[in-house]
């Protein structure tokens, strides 16, 4: 029987992980999830991914380290074994490495990629994470694109976690899901279960916009995956991270090694007491 999670040390624990993870680049759809909702998210990741190899296909929200993080304090006592973190933007791959190091979370690691480049061969995972764009202006095609490369991390048998906009009072959301499902059950997956409305992000111009669990499972009967990955298809990037956006940049480069426990030099000026100032 697994022990009450402490809710104090779990958002202390949180909180530095916070700390540490990269400030989001609205331009890619990079958009954070509040901080109470980590909490939660973590623990349900955990759970479900317990004594498994789990792959995050792309992690700006830092998902990953908080369910490595909370375990290695003993808050949680189940967790996987192993987390992979696959993203483009090298200031997340580093922070990931960074943190790991640091709190020697040994099973925590982070590669940089981009999911429209060929998946990198690499050892098979049992389940994948992904929160990606949610594909407002593509009918979730952004979504699909995620998702594939997370049925490709786990060789087309396991589960997936993906993190999608739900709202019963507009009509994108609902498009999305059902696009979404309809992708995956191509790909020999079923919808297994479903959370919703249960994430609210910090998102200034829609602060009531929240996003599901939506879990998905391999059939008994589908193969495992033995082609080689490929690069995405051109004609599946139109509107990739919104209207007229399609993809341009392959990786968002760290410019230097930042402390994210301080606010950068660039960012504030001092006043001096005895007026010497700048």
């Amino acid at each position: 029987m697994r022990r009450q999670v402490d809710l104090q040390e779990a958002v202390n624990a949180v909180s530095d992980v916070v700390q540490n993870r990269p400030r989001p680049i609205r331009d890619f759809d990079q958009i954070h999830m509040k901080v109470g909702d980590m909490v939660m998210q973590s623990e349900i990741v955990a759970d479900w991914a317990d004594g498994k190899r789990l792959a995050f296909i792309g992690d700006g929200d830092a998902i990953s380290v908080c369910t490595a993080y909370l375990r290695t304090r003993e808050v949680l006592d189940f967790g996987p074994t192993r987390i992979t973190v696959f993203d483009f933007d090298e200031r997340t791959v580093q922070s990931v490495k960074r943190f790991a190091d640091k709190e020697r979370i040994e099973h925590l690691d982070a590669q940089l990629y981009n999911v429209l480049d060929p998946f990198p061969d690499t050892t098979q995972f049992d389940c994948f994470y992904t929160n990606p764009p949610w594909g407002a202006s593509n009918q979730g095609e952004s979504v699909n694109v995620f998702v594939d490369r997370g049925i490709e991390a786990i060789r087309g048998t396991g589960e997936g976690m993906i993190v999608i906009a739900d709202d019963d009072n507009r009509d994108w959301p609902k498009i999305v899901l059902a696009n979404v499902q309809r992708h995956a059950n191509r790909q020999g997956f079923f919808v297994s279960r479903m959370q919703r409305k249960l994430h609210q992000y910090h998102l200034d111009d829609d602060p009531d916009l929240r996003s599901c669990n939506l879990f998905v499972t391999s059939l008994p009967e589908n193969p495992a995956l033995s082609v080689p990955s490929k690069p995405i298809a051109a004609e599946r990037l139109t509107n990739f991270y919104g209207m007229a956006q399609p993809p341009k940049v392959r990786y968002v480069r760290e410019r230097k090694k930042p402390d994210y426990g301080k606010a950068p030099d660039e960012e504030y000026f001092v006043e001096y007491l005895d007026g010497e100032n700048p």
